[in-house]
Order: structure tokens, then sequence, then C-alpha cells
């Protein structure tokens, strides 16, 4: 039998260079080791290790025409992950920075993530080095068709339903879904995150900002706390940030700083409607920098990229909603020094290695992403759900049943830390261990495939 470091070891050797999914392993193989030494039989069928290698990587090429009439070439990508528990679910990407070890990190993140929902759903993750920024809508348009060109023999109903993910939102979704369509002159639930009108969910934008505060918020029941009044800082302005931002101010928090790729917002006033209904407006409308922010309004200060960044501000709460990494050991422990006692990731794998083991090892209450911002992929699991029953839930029913799953989540996390007798707060360990036990299950029970 392998032991654990000739475990890790082959798997790194494998996949060499890409460090993003190498991080999101080592995580995951540290904290599941008491399930692996009490399931010896798991060990054997080397259930990590298959969970690892994806069932299938698709990629290929993507050749489309700008607004000057010259051929454009990118990359574009599925990763097929596992479909132990249901369909491979999980979003395209469209950034510059895309490559095969982001997605395969992004895709063994969406797992766990998606085991914890408790709803029938695999994983997987896509997209291409496409940068939509800057780019016109009829050059948008003709990126997806053409990378729908290629990608509609991979996806399907009940094979692979992609969603969007940065880059990819509604606009560029209703080109991939409507090009699928023409394609397989069919009107199905193969891509979610669709527009209400032709097949969408309601709650689908507000999924994962929503559900990250829903966690946070039973991560401080439990600690017999609230959110209410607390300072709160929330990285990034897209969709997941805006919606975080509305969520906490529904719960009476006061969120004094939020960012961009440009730099960083600090509102000591704190925001409130009028000002949120301008972010969105700025970013989602106008396509702006958030420094235009700062200019409307005289309370709010703007400081660009550079040796400062909004982790430096003092709060209670925190929640990296950007990227990849984005938050270092040296930002957590300014972090912990300014009084925070709550971290809540609404991006995937957004801390470093260590700057989540400060955060752990100082007693701050850590929401890792595969658990915290499993909203997103929880309503687009209940988009697939309505498609194929062919009706509408109204909102209030899909708020009440994300945050339902969330709770469910939080209550999965607690209910493992009991019974692997872990720290009491460790939800770290809780959401890797309690998710890797539904995977390894289903793939156990499912034979050598």
């Amino acid at each position: 039998m392998a032991t654990r470091n000739q475990i890790l070891k082959s798997i790194i050797d494998k996949n060499p260079h890409e460090l993003e999914f190498h991080q999101a392993v080592e995580e995951v193989f540290e904290s599941i080791q008491p399930v692996l030494r009490d399931h010896k039989n798991y060990v054997d069928a080397r259930l990590f290790e298959r969970i690892c290698e994806p069932e299938r990587i698709i990629s290929f090429r993507v050749c489309w025409t700008d607004d000057q009439g010259k051929v454009q070439v990118n990359k574009g990508y599925r990763v097929q992950m596992s479909s132990a528990l249901g369909p491979y679910k999980g979003g395209l990407r469209f950034h510059p920075s895309v490559n095969q070890s982001i997605l395969k990190f992004l895709a063994f993140e969406q797992v766990f993530k998606n085991a914890l929902t408790g709803l029938p759903l695999g994983a997987g993750k896509g997209g291409a080095d496409f940068d939509p920024k800057g780019k016109s809508d009829g050059e948008v348009m003709r990126f997806c068709q053409a990378w729908m060109m290629e990608g509609y023999r991979h996806i399907g109903h009940f094979t692979d339903v992609p969603a969007g993910d940065i880059g990819v939102g509604e606009r560029e979704i209703g080109y991939l879904f409507g090009t699928y369509k023409k394609i397989q002159n069919e009107f199905q639930g193969v891509l979610t995150g669709k527009g209400l009108d032709w097949g969408g969910s309601y709650l689908r934008p507000e999924a994962t900002g929503y559900g990250l505060i829903h966690f946070a918020h039973f991560m401080l029941t439990e600690a017999d706390d609230y959110l209410e009044g607390k300072v709160c800082l929330v990285s990034g302005a897209g969709n997941v940030s805006q919606f975080a931002i509305e969520k906490l101010l529904q719960e009476g928090a006061k969120v004094v700083a939020f960012s961009d790729s440009t730099g960083f917002i600090h509102d000591p006033e704190g925001m409130n409607e009028d000002k949120l209904a301008y972010l969105k407006a700025l970013k989602n409308g106008q396509k702006k920098s958030i420094s235009g922010f700062a200019e409307a309004y005289p309370s709010a200060s703007f400081t660009s990229n550079g040796d400062k960044n909004l982790w430096s501000i003092p709060a209670d709460c925190a929640f990296p909603c950007a990227t990849q990494n984005e938050l270092e050991e040296a930002d957590a422990k300014t972090l912990r020094k300014n009084g925070l006692i709550l971290l809540a990731e609404g991006a995937n794998m957004p801390c470093t290695p260590k700057a989540i083991n400060y955060l752990q090892e100082s007693k701050v209450l850590y929401g890792p992403g595969k658990a915290s911002n499993a909203g997103g992929v929880a309503v687009s699991g209940l988009e697939m759900s309505q498609n194929r029953m062919g009706r509408y839930w109204t909102k209030n029913d899909l708020e009440i049943q994300l945050r339902t799953i969330m709770k469910d989540i939080h209550d999965k996390c607690l209910e493992t830390i009991a019974r692997h007798d872990l720290h009491e707060q460790d939800y770290l360990n809780a959401a890797n261990i309690g998710a890797f036990e539904k995977v390894a299950k289903s793939m156990n029970a499912q034979g050598t495939v």
C-alpha cells in the first residue's frame, strides 16, 4: 500500500507545473487523512487518486473574427472532473489567465462544493483564455458562437451543464445558449445562469453572494454572535461582491470597502442602497473602474493598486470575493491585528495556504469557499430541476431553498466536526472530509470505472 507521501508525490509528479491544482489537492489530502486511516478499502481502491484525475479534459481551438475583420485565435477548454454524483456541473471562465492548471483546480474544488449542496451534481469547469473586457457585443457574440461550435459536442442536459464564472455573465450565457439551440434544434437546460424569459431562474445572479452571507450568519450564530453592526470588507466589485454587499446591508452590517482590478474604495460612512445601486450601474452598465465611485461620493476614497490593499482597513468580517490567492499571510495577520473575527470565502481559493493556516491558528472563524460560496451552484442545480420540470419557482421559494441549503451545509460541517472530533470551529477540515466521504462512497459503490 502506498504511503501518504507517495500518494501525494505521485499526483504532483503526474501534473507538473500546475501549481494551483497542487495547492487545491494538498489541502484536501491533508484534511482527509483520518478517513483514509479508517477506510483501508478507500486507499486500496485509490479513490483519492481517481478523484484527482479528470474523467476527461477537452482542449480546442477557438477561431473568431474581430470588428476589424481580423481572425483571432484562443484556446478553449472543458474539464469534466467527476460524474460520481450526477452530470458534470461547473462554470465557464473567460479570462486571459485561464489555463489547464487553473481549470483543474476549479473543477477539483467543484467536486467537493457540489457534494456539500446535497444535490445530484457532478463537477466540471471550463472556459477560454479570451478577455471579454473592451470587446464589443458583436465580438463577444462571435467568440461565444465559435466556442460553442466545438463545446456543444461535449455538453448536454444529463451529461454536462456549464454555468457562468469570471467573464461569463447572462450576456455570454445567452450567446452560448442560442448557438447550442441552433446546432441541436433543442430547447433544453444545457446551461444555467440563463435569463428569466428563456429558462433561467430567479435568484441565480444573487445566489453566490447571498449564500456566502447566509453561511457567515450561521457561523456567527453558532458562536453566539451576529452580523448586525459588524464592519465588513468585501473584495471584488462583480456579481458575487455586489450581492454579498446587498445581503450584508439587509443583515444590518456596515460595508466600508470593496475593490476591483484597478484598486479599492474605502468609505468609512459605509454602503447604503443608493451607493450599491451606483456601484452596480458603474460596473454592470458602464463597465468602468470603481474610481468613479469616489468621484460620486465625497465620503469615499480610491486607492490604486500598490503596496496597500483593502485588507489593511480595520474590520470585524472579511469576504474575499475576487480571485484565487488574493489574500496572503501578511494580509491575514494585518486583519487579525485590526480585530478580525470572521473570514468567509466568496471566491474560489482566495486565501493562500499560509494565510489559511494563520487564520486557523489565530482562532478566526474561517469559512472555506467550497462550503461558503456553494450558493451559486446550489441555485444552478435548482435551475436544472426547474428546466426538467418545465416550470418556475418564485423568488421567495428560491430564497428559502437557498438559505436551507446553506444551513444544511453548515449543519453537515458541524456534524462532521463532532463525528471526527475536530476543533469546534474547524470548518475547513469538516467541509473537506464531509464532501470526500460522500463522493468516495458513491465511487466505491459504482466500481472501478
